[in-house]
């Protein structure tokens, strides 16, 4: 999208984990400090990883060096703006930066760095210090917002919310996924790395209390988290719903994609969530939804008219809303059919790239952006070159 607008791009890709580190010190697989440039067509990419040098290493040592080499590539390329996603690691080396260097600096927000990380001991005061320090905040739910703005009350008047964006998919071609024949009745489906945030729990109940009522499946796109497999076992076991449950596991995202015509019904009961990816795709899929009201969620979905909105954690308003869909077909086809036009519509990338270029303005533009935006953004330096870098995990 900035590549269109007439941006240089730069992409730094590190990780803020640093298990793969740990594990080479652990067998002495030692190694200094490595970046690696490439062109992938316009944009340049850089993957950076820090030096293994001892077992007693921490993560500030790690960061340490993520730091260094960061302004290694601005003393090469001269950056003018820099751009983090996620606010805790990521956002807190690339503001540092920027801060060091007189250089304004855009942090992105995406879900998990304020719905969970923030409630941290050990990051909340990074996190908070990174938003203060910030000359523009962006977040992919109001909910995300008024959460950052509670945390640091002097980014007000810095920061804006608007919800990603997705490019139309055609589902005519897909492959039949593999497990289709082991989908019965009214199927019910959801899309995810399945994990606390998920309220699955809440689906399991839902679906157990409509078992007698109607022939269904609960179709899981994805796998259990890892570190919380035993807990979603168990959970599937103690359902009274586990022999009507169909579990992809880890597959790829063109395979997940060929598993939403195959749902009648996308639930997503989510505790928080951000903007999910999954939700957009069951949208363009024009599959009925429900959905709790978190997050993006809770407003991208209008209540009757392109989906349907529970309350989180709410057993028996998921069930209500579930047989509403799974006893009426018609309003199935209505509902998913409003949900697909909104999504080609409202959440269209040229909605996002336009969101973006008020952003950029806001920021290297100052003086002629307070003439013309709503924002009313306040900046004390002067316009600079559009050139932008773009720190990812």
């Amino acid at each position: 999208m900035l590549i269109d607008l007439g941006y240089e791009v730069h992409v730094a890709v590190f990780r803020a984990v640093f298990r793969e580190e740990r594990a080479l010190a652990a067998a002495g697989d030692y190694r200094r400090a490595t970046c690696h440039t490439a062109c992938s067509g316009k944009i340049t990419v850089h993957r950076l990883k820090p030096a293994v040098r001892s077992e007693q290493a921490k993560a500030q040592d790690y960061l340490c060096d993520l730091h260094a080499q960061l302004q290694a590539l601005h003393d090469q390329y001269r950056f003018d703006v820099l751009h983090a996603f996620f606010i805790n690691e990521m956002g807190f080396l690339t503001t540092l930066l920027a801060n060091e260097n007189g250089l304004p600096v855009i942090n992105s927000v995406r879900g998990a760095d304020l719905n969970k990380h923030v409630f941290s001991p050990a990051q909340f005061s990074q996190v908070s210090w990174t938003l203060a320090h910030s000359d523009w905040t962006t977040f992919v739910s109001r909910d995300l917002m008024r959460r950052a703005r509670a945390i640091a009350p002097s980014i007000r008047d810095r920061s804006s919310a608007f919800w990603n964006a997705i490019a139309p998919v055609s589902f005519d071609h897909l492959p039949v996924p593999a497990l289709a024949d082991q989908l019965h009745g009214t199927v019910i489906g959801s899309v995810g790395s399945f994990r606390d945030k998920k309220g699955l729990e809440y689906l399991f109940d839902a679906c157990y209390q409509l078992r007698e009522r109607a022939d269904l499946t609960l179709l899981l796109v994805g796998a259990f988290a890892e570190k919380e497999r035993d807990y979603w076992e168990k959970a599937l076991s103690d359902s009274g719903f586990a022999d009507r449950v169909v579990i992809t596991g880890k597959i790829s995202r063109q395979e997940a994609l060929a598993y939403l015509p195959q749902m009648d019904i996308f639930a997503i009961p989510s505790l928080r969530d951000g903007c999910p990816n999954a939700l957009l795709e069951a949208m363009l899929a024009a599959r009925a939804i429900v959905g709790s009201g978190v997050d993006a969620i809770g407003e991208i979905i209008k209540d009757g008219t392109d989906g349907l909105i529970v309350p989180p954690s709410h057993t028996e308003a998921l069930t209500k809303a579930l047989w509403q869909l799974v006893s009426q077909p018609d309003l199935r086809r209505q509902l998913g059919m409003a949900a697909r036009q909104k999504a080609l519509t409202q959440l269209a990338p040229a909605v996002e790239q336009q969101h973006w270029k008020t952003v950029y303005q806001q920021v290297l533009e100052p003086e002629k952006s307070l003439e013309r935006s709503p924002f009313k953004k306040s900046l004390e330096r002067p316009p600079l070159e559009k050139v932008s870098f773009n720190s990812l995990a």
